[in-house]
């Protein structure tokens, strides 16, 4: 199965500490280098995202405008 334009999809696993190391197709396609932090997202429900950082602030001005639109009514 090919997957659509612009979508990815990896497994990792996970180590006895926890840890997996994300892919370097991911890392290079998302620009991720050594020493960079990311974010992890999670949700009980829709599970857990790790967004690429240059997408980070678009993410939290969403999050922030829906939250305030709550907040108004």
């Amino acid at each position: 199965m090919k997957n659509p334009k612009g979508k990815y999809a990896w497994t990792v696993k996970v180590g006895e500490k926890g840890q997996f190391v994300i892919p370097k197709e991911a890392r290079d396609l998302f620009n991720i280098n050594p020493g960079d932090t990311l974010i992890v997202l999670a949700d009980i429900d829709k599970g857990i995202a790790i967004p690429p950082k240059n997408m980070f602030a678009q993410l939290m001005t969403k999050v922030f405008n829906k939250n305030a639109d709550k907040e108004d009514d």
